[in-house]
């Protein structure tokens, strides 16, 4: 009892939001990245850290503030079509977002034990996640997620099981490397998507509302303050996994010339004839592990939209019986995207198709954030400083950018 009440002293919300980032599509894009282009792309992991936690932190206090998910927050201040198109292609995102994942985990779990089909892997997976997201109170989900974020710490042992040329990872990690070549653009892109990701960050609105719901927090300064700092140590975190994960598969898929690495599945078998057995498994074990973290979180954040949408009682603080819309609509999403791997349509392409959506509707998600964390009627005295301004305003340029991209390139 004391060590739960010791890990959820240290590490709040910030922490399991971070870790959930660096879901199996996330690690398949920064496996790509790293075999297709070495260290070229390691600087995107310093570069994207403070625009992250800017902009996770600002939906965190309006979370705090409000006492509303992000959807109930635009809901009462912004047009109602604006809300539906959001939770539209939000939905449509995450839905196929959680089917890549369990597609990954599947994929990887055959590889381990081969005699058993990945399909079957990963419904029951699915099915597993969804009992125990609905039967589990908050407060040991919450526990139990925080645990899950172990598993990527397989991810920063893997690069020390290879000889690594240090200065030269210092110099790729501080001087950005830019390649003028349309694959370096959209792997930087996708790089962009999976780390500034919009499921996020009604997520990340939703648990401060829950954790003030079950401690009774009055929110203060040192609240928001206490709230900032997880933030950062989470987005750190997943940032410091995903630096990880490029330095392996950059140092050693790369150099031994294996540069069309689609799935984490591929990157982990690549990884055992040339790095080992140990680095082999650590990457498997990492994929399950992410996976276990970051699908309750995806299907968490449609049932908060959907709900709040819709006016529903909501929260995994509550029971079934008292939030049956807000568990359904969980359940249904975590089906669809497991009926997605009896369709034909590849986890890659899944990947592919939530990548461009992301990309598209990031822009607009930082936008109505930026206008609501500015908004005094909502947030009274705790709006953006000029700094959280300067970081969200240059996020939004980017993801502007890169959508731009997307759609003509």
């Amino acid at each position: 009892m004391n060590i739960k009440k010791s890990i959820s002293k240290i590490f709040g919300p910030g922490l399991i939001t971070g870790a959930s980032d660096d879901d199996p599509s996330g690690i398949a894009t920064y496996s790509q990245a790293g075999s297709m282009f070495g260290l070229a792309t390691l600087w995107t992991a310093v570069f994207t850290f403070p625009l992250m936690a800017a902009l996770q932190e600002m939906c965190a206090r309006i979370g705090l503030v409000t006492n509303k998910g992000l959807i109930g927050t635009i809901k009462m201040f912004y047009p109602t079509w604006l809300v539906m198109l959001i939770v539209l292609v939000s939905f449509t995102a995450i839905v196929l977002n959680i089917g890549a994942d369990l597609a990954g985990m599947g994929a990887v779990a055959n590889m381990l034990l081969p005699g058993i089909p990945s399909t079957v892997f990963s419904t029951t997976i699915g099915i597993f996640l969804s009992y125990y997201i609905v039967v589990l109170p908050y407060a040991k989900i919450s526990y139990y997620l925080k645990w899950f974020c172990l598993s990527l710490l397989c991810y920063i042992i893997v690069p020390f099981l290879s000889k690594q040329d240090w200065m030269q990872v210092l110099k790729s990690t501080f001087i950005p490397h830019i390649i003028l070549s349309r694959e370096y653009v959209l792997i930087v892109i996708g790089i962009l998507g999976t780390t500034i990701s919009p499921y996020l960050f009604f997520w990340q609105t939703s648990m401060e509302v829950e954790e003030v719901e079950e401690h009774k927090i009055i929110v203060d300064k040192r609240i928001i303050h206490g709230m900032q700092t997880d933030i950062k140590t989470g987005i750190f975190f997943s940032n410091l996994v995903f630096f990880f994960i490029i330095l392996a598969t950059g140092t050693v898929l790369h150099q031994a010339g294996l540069k069309q690495i689609e799935t984490v599945d591929q990157a982990a078998m690549a990884l055992k004839p040339l790095a080992g057995k140990l680095a082999y498994l650590l990457f498997a074990v990492g994929v399950l592990g992410t996976g276990m973290l970051a699908i309750p979180v995806l299907a968490g954040s449609v049932s908060y939209m959907v709900s709040e949408l819709f006016n529903w009682e909501e929260g995994l603080n509550k029971k079934f019986h008292e939030a049956k819309g807000f568990y359904v609509v969980m359940i249904i999403s975590i089906i669809i995207a497991m009926s997605i791997n009896f369709t034909g349509i590849s986890a890659v392409k899944a990947l592919v198709i939530t990548a461009i959506i992301y990309g598209l509707t990031a822009p607009l998600l930082i936008f109505v954030i930026l206008l609501v964390s500015n908004n005094k009627k909502i947030m009274g005295d705790y709006t953006n400083s000029r700094w959280s301004n300067f970081l969200g305003i240059t996020a939004f340029l980017l993801m502007v950018i890169a959508a731009s991209i997307l759609l003509f390139i």
